[in-house]
């Protein structure tokens, strides 16, 4: 006899009765002990010493654990490979509460109607979310997860990392909930590939590497994107000032070449999503990425996105080969979401070639670091050009370098705005225009600086002004400071003319 969906879901076989019957009828549990007993016993299941002092680090209360514990037992219990061939996301849901409420019947677990239905939110999660960390992915104040194996996932909120209590059962789960995400997008991560970048649907980063390259078990690292932070908000946070908007505004609408510097987690393609707003909405923009997490508002925008080799080690398309594809594609302006390697070259050809107002990131430390590193990566293109020539390249291609620093209390701030100006003999020369003075820390840790104009005025400033674009006079007076998140809305009205 074939078996009904909700016994292939509870385990059961054809024709069996429900384990609850024959063990409610004398009012015992399905292991032959009182129910009330069972329930109670203070200890029952009792932890490990070295387990205990993890549960007792995460402060979860014993309806918590009760719950945990539930969840597990019904994700052993449950057929989730039957599950997964459900389509219906409304069906599954109620294909899974009706196997959940009838287990619940069975283990007699003392939940209210809401916890109930939360334990039945966690089944779907695990069989079509991402398991255990889905519920990180819908708390808007979680930037970055980080999971260090099934039983270490940290997170990191407001700038500061912590650990929380949230584990997957074994290496085999973590590498399930991989998998499904690498899968949605073509990507894949075995033995042969152990190492892969991929995205979640809300364009969210992903980063995933298993052994052997992992030792203590597959890692997973997701850099999350929440609301799309704009200008105004910038400012509101005291990342930039508003002398240091109205010129990037400017510098934006005028067609200048900008990039874009920082390190890891600094907030650089935050930066480039804000400036990348005062681009007119008539352009044609083509972006180049090597996994999709750019969110340009204009209508005209064409996404493209590199792909790795397959399992023969062909197919693979670089950024390289998509910003020559790109030259061909009528682009108004290029966007690439961060230069890595030999597209360099081709990037700084192209902003020569009748392609201005191009933006783009680089990891540096400093605008003189992204100066010597995107001269290597040029190197990278494997041409034999002599250094001088590559150096007349950046210094007739560039316009401006925003370098993004994160703080040590968490929070990012743009600490400078630098022009690249000219060669003087076989050296770049630049000139800082703002900058963000760090004066020392507060009592609780919080960074205490301020934003200042350098009295050097732009040379670019003409080009500005031939755009019919007009700044302030005291816009780079020499000391004019700007207190971070210091706001004055009369003060924006003309960097919203150009949004």
């Amino acid at each position: 006899m074939e078996r009904s969906l909700r016994d292939r879901l509870l385990g059961r076989k054809a024709g069996s009765a429900p384990a609850v019957d024959a063990s409610a009828s004398n009012g015992s549990s399905p292991n032959g002990r009182d129910p009330e007993a069972a329930s109670f016993d203070p200890l029952a299941g009792l932890p490990t010493p070295e387990a205990r002092v993890e549960q007792d680090s995460t402060g979860l209360s014993p309806v918590d654990l009760l719950k945990r514990d539930l969840h597990q037992k019904l994700v052993d219990r449950l057929d989730l490979a039957a599950l997964e061939k459900i389509r219906d996301e409304n069906m599954l849901t109620q294909q899974i509460r009706t196997a959940v409420l009838e287990f619940l019947r069975i283990e007699q677990a003392p939940l209210s109607a809401a916890e109930r239905d939360e334990v039945v939110e966690q089944i779907v999660w695990e069989v079509t979310g991402l398991g255990p960390i889905e519920p990180l992915t819908r708390d808007g104040t979680v930037s970055d997860i980080l999971v260090n194996g099934p039983k270490s996932v940290y997170i990191e909120r407001r700038g500061r990392l912590e650990r929380t209590g949230i584990t997957f059962r074994d290496n085999a789960h973590l590498l399930t909930i991989i998998d499904r995400i690498v899968s949605r997008v073509g990507r894949r991560v075995d033995e042969s590939s152990p190492m892969v970048d991929a995205r979640l649907a809300d364009g969210s980063r992903v980063n995933a590497i298993i052994p052997p390259l992992a030792i203590d078990g597959p890692v997973l690292s997701i850099r999350r994107f929440g609301a799309t932070i704009g200008p105004r908000k910038l400012v509101e946070f005291g990342a930039m000032s508003v002398p240091m908007l109205q010129l990037l505004a400017a510098s934006v609408h005028a067609r200048l070449n900008i990039l874009v510097s920082g390190g890891t987690g600094a907030g650089k393609t935050t930066v480039l999503n804000a400036l990348s707003s005062f681009i007119p909405s008539a352009e044609r923009l083509v972006t180049i990425e090597d996994a999709a997490e750019l969110r340009l508002q204009q209508a005209h925008v064409v996404r493209l996105e590199t792909r790795p080799p397959n399992t023969e080690g062909r197919g693979e398309v670089s950024a390289r080969d998509l910003v020559k594809n790109a030259l061909r594609m009528r682009p108004d302006r290029i966007i690439i979401g961060e230069v890595r390697s030999g597209e360099a070259l081709d990037m700084l050809q192209a902003m020569n070639t009748g392609h201005e107002g191009s933006l783009t990131t680089v990891h540096a430390n400093s605008p003189r670091d992204a100066m010597a590193r995107l001269e290597t990566m040029v190197l990278f293109a494997g041409t034999a050009l002599p250094t001088r020539a590559i150096r007349e390249q950046m210094a007739s291609a560039l316009h401006l370098i925003v370098q993004v620093s994160r703080m040590s209390d968490g929070t990012r701030r743009i600490t400078s705005i630098t022009e690249v100006t000219s060669m003087e003999m076989d050296v770049i020369t630049t000139q800082e225009i703002f900058r963000y003075h760090r004066r020392g820390l507060a009592d609780d840790g919080t960074v205490l600086g301020h934003f200042e104009a350098t009295g050097v005025r732009p040379l670019f400033l003409d080009q500005i002004s031939a755009r019919g674009i007009r700044l302030p006079a005291d816009l780079f007076a020499f000391g004019a400071r700007s207190e971070a998140g210091q706001i004055a809305p009369a003060s924006l009205e003309s960097i919203e003319a150009l949004a």
